[in-house]
């Protein structure tokens, strides 16, 4: 059985999926990109701010199925340039206890949706 989370605090999807879908006590959460939801437009002054856009995006998915990053068990992050990466795991660190950060692989890919720096996919269980 599988339960559609959806939530107006991060951005709609792109396409023929939901932002996240909770299945037993695990939620896969659909790749997030820097979409501010309360203005539509793409965060993309710095990768700094743009990689905290992101991460509130996940966040508002995670309250939306009753979780926090501390639930979070594996993360992907996909990267336009492998050169933002010490500047995106700053960011993405700083959401996390590094003593209980999830599972994680990150990789530059050749391009990502709406032309942005990162995407970040996460799964999490209750």
């Amino acid at each position: 059985m599988k339960e559609i989370i959806t939530t107006d605090k991060a951005p709609t999807p792109l396409g023929p999926y939901n932002q996240a879908i909770l299945s037993g006590n695990t939620l896969y959460i659909s790749g997030q990109i820097a979409i501010n939801t309360e203005t539509g437009e793409l965060m993309l002054d710095s990768i700094t701010s743009e990689t905290h856009q992101v991460m509130r995006n996940l966040e508002a998915v995670l309250e939306a199925a009753d979780m926090t990053f501390e639930n979070v068990v594996k993360s992907s992050i996909f990267l336009s340039n492998m050169d933002d990466f010490i500047a995106i795991n700053e960011v993405y660190g700083s959401y996390f206890n590094e003593a209980t950060a999830p599972a994680r692989e990150t990789v530059q890919v050749a391009r990502l949706p709406k032309n942005v720096n990162v995407e970040i996919s996460m799964i999490a269980t209750k």
